[in-house]
């Protein structure tokens, strides 16, 4: 419990945005993907995963991971089936967004989406690094409360609300760990994917591609920085989290891509550059092989979607 402490006790936590969305017609999504954490509340109506493998009716909450692609279908009855490409375009034809403190029931569904970060000494999404499927939470009437509340203050302009839904959200992040261990689900997952957490050559290493997204991330640098051997690095690094470094650090490079297009008016040369694209076609082919979608059209969706 005392490691579960400190690594809890390391997390920055990050509220991002909440949107209640009601179901215009049922729809399936294959490669549904996001960089940050969900957790979806279902007002009404169904949202299942994986042709039905995990189901959330009303009251219920679907959790799903940073950086999980997964199929997922909103409504119930004849479903349209969407790649991810295509929904990210097409999305007001399928959903909509309001802007209601209480949210309404919906006969094709209504849902509240709670979008957020959780990082592990500000570098690793902690959930992902759990490498944890999307999950159903039942009779959890602490996280819909905080989930209610944070809707109420999303849309108030009372002083004090950015407060209260950053200390929300910090709340509903711990309490789905909980979740977790009340539970007992995952734990052999979570004794083993929480150890990489104990060597400090390794946080060494996230805190550099943090801080160096930009720069020069080879293997060689990377073994200065923990004091090991180039031939070394690459196998060290995937010993301890699973993937090789490179693969880390291109995620890396395209989560951060991707809240720049949400956050600034860079232009898509100027955010491949900052992240470490000198090339501005190669930064796009990467981009869209990873996201099903350019760059150019998620920035016009997220656009759409915050407005």
């Amino acid at each position: 419990m005392e490691d579960y402490n400190k690594i809890l006790e390391s997390l920055s936590i990050k509220f991002t945005s909440l949107r209640n969305v009601k179901v215009l017609q049922p729809h399936k999504v294959f490669n549904f993907y996001d960089f940050e954490n969900t957790l979806i509340l279902v007002h009404n109506g169904e949202i299942s995963t994986e042709n039905g493998q995990v189901t959330a009716g009303q009251g219920d909450l679907m959790f799903i991971p940073a950086g999980k692609t997964i199929t997922i279908s909103f409504g119930k009855g004849n479903f349209t089936e969407l790649q991810q490409e295509k929904y990210l375009v097409e999305k007001n034809k399928y959903v909509s967004y309001t802007k209601e403190r209480v949210p309404a029931l919906n006969p094709e569904g209504s849902y509240s989406v709670l979008s957020f970060e959780a990082k592990i000494f500000d570098s690793v999404n902690f959930y992902s690094s759990l490498d944890i499927p999307p999950f159903l939470i039942k009779e959890r009437p602490a996280i819909v409360n905080l989930i209610l509340d944070t809707i109420k203050e999303e849309f108030t302009e009372m002083p004090g609300k950015e407060r209260i839904k950053k200390c929300n959200t910090e709340k509903i992040v711990l309490d789905i760990f909980r979740y977790i261990l009340d539970n007992k689900i995952f734990i052999e997952k979570l004794a083993t994917n929480l150890n990489y957490f104990k060597d400090p050559r390794l946080i060494d290493i996230f805190n550099f591609i943090k801080t160096n997204l930009g720069g020069d991330l080879s293997n060689r640098v990377l073994a200065n920085v923990a004091n090991v051997s180039e031939d070394y690095v690459g196998q060290y690094f995937k010993s301890m989290t699973g993937i090789n470094p490179q693969d880390y650090i291109e995620y890396q490079r395209m989560e951060k891509s991707v809240g720049l297009l949400r956050t600034t008016k860079k232009s898509i040369r100027e955010i491949g550059i900052e992240v470490g694209y000198k090339d501005t076609a190669y930064f796009c082919r990467r981009f869209k092989m990873m996201f099903g979608i350019s760059a150019g059209k998620m920035r016009k969706r997220e656009s759409l979607v915050r407005a």
